[in-house]
């Protein structure tokens, strides 16, 4: 099932990629996207929202000699998925390269379906810990305790 209070942004200087990428959204469900042009403003919405981005999906462009993009994804708290694309050190071999769990590098120039949607996949993703048994959650809490 679709959820459609995910926030996500989109960040590309060019308009037709912002709303080609947006439409690509669209198509999979999804209506709450911000669309901006410069790293000040994806900077200020980031920086001052008062909730998290769900996905923040940004042109490696953007942020040449200002920002590092996979450090600041990374461990912040206001983004919790990132897609950078048209980044040149992405792996060429796949489609999608992995900084961490919550960041993908692409070398397109653009987002295609297919990214969007594994992108989509791992953000909407069903919540198991809410279909297992409480003693289930308590004895995985005790061995991140212990570990």
């Amino acid at each position: 099932m679709i959820n459609k209070a995910l926030r996500i942004l989109i960040a590309d200087p060019q308009h037709f990629y912002r709303m080609n990428t947006e439409r690509l959204f669209n198509n999979l469900g999804y209506y709450r996207v911000a669309p901006v042009q410069t790293l000040a403003e994806l900077l200020t919405l980031v920086d001052y929202g008062c909730e998290p981005f769900d996905a923040v999906v940004i042109n490696a462009d953007l942020a040449i000699g200002a920002l590092d993009l996979p450090g600041f994804f990374l461990n912040n708290p206001q983004v919790r998925h990132a897609l950078i694309y048209n980044e040149a050190s992405a792996p060429l071999q796949t489609a999608l390269g992995f900084a961490q769990d919550n960041v993908q590098i692409s070398h397109a120039a653009s987002p295609g379906a297919s990214a969007i949607k594994q992108l989509m996949a791992l953000v909407d993703a069903p919540d198991r810990s809410r279909d297992a048994p409480v003693w289930q959650l308590e004895s995985g809490a005790r061995r991140r305790a212990y570990a």
